[in-house]
């Protein structure tokens, strides 16, 4: 066998193995619905391999932004990976003091405008509340977790999940109006070639209680 052939062999091994691949990875299409009744927007719909993570996909070392636009977080909802950073820019002008209390990242930005010198990693799965000490209204949730195979709701209430590798999955529903535990609302599903499965979650919201936002006060007040 001469060198020419030996490379083309080699071309096509590659050739295959990346196209089997391609084909070997399925879809989910899920779509959320409040209540029995209208869609729901801004629900986190996410797949996590029965078997288990592989090393290859439990981090992430991307950089998120969370800004803070006329007195409120935007986004207000947001799913990450873990291992993520986030920077939380202040585009008004006033001062905000972010924090979270939350067991699975606690922090605080202390009184500033324009950007920390320093974005916040969260690197353990989890749920984040956010808040400001100087406007109560201000709040925000984000959803850490490990698996890279998540989506928000658009207002339709659909979300797809693309790229997923052949195999078993427990696919999960979060918002952080829901009245029902994450772990209870699991169901599970199965990707062979180039399926697309299709799932439906109903969301139970609960009501919830936020604060009054204050009038705006004169030109010069910290609010």
């Amino acid at each position: 066998m001469n060198m020419k052939t030996i490379r083309y062999s080699i071309f096509c091994l590659v050739f295959m193995s990346l196209y089997s691949a391609s084909v070997s990875a399925g879809s989910l299409n899920a779509t959320v619905s409040e209540n029995g009744q209208g869609n729901l927007e801004n629900a986190v719909v996410y797949a996590i391999p029965t078997e288990g993570l592989s090393s290859a996909v439990t981090s992430s070392g991307n950089t998120k932004t969370i800004d803070q636009i006329d007195k409120e977080f935007v986004p207000s909802i947001a799913v990450f990976q873990t291992g993520v950073t986030v920077q939380f820019p202040n585009h008004d002008n006033v001062r905000h003091h972010v924090y979270s209390f939350s067991p699975a990242k606690t922090f605080e930005i202390p009184l500033y405008k324009g950007i920390p010198a320093e974005p916040v990693k969260f690197d353990e799965a989890g749920v984040i509340t956010l808040g400001c000490n100087i406007h109560d209204w201000m709040t925000a949730h984000i959803l850490i977790t490990d698996t890279p195979y998540f989506g928000l709701s658009d207002s339709s209430g659909n979300v797809e999940l693309t790229g997923l590798p052949n195999g078993a999955y427990d696919v999960y529903v979060w918002h952080p109006q829901q009245s029902e535990a994450t772990e209870d609302t699991a169901q599970q599903v199965v990707l062979n070639g180039t399926d697309t499965q299709s799932l439906s979650f109903d969301v139970q919201k609960k009501e919830q209680w936020v604060p009054f936002r204050a009038p705006t006060r004169a030109a010069g007040s910290y609010r």
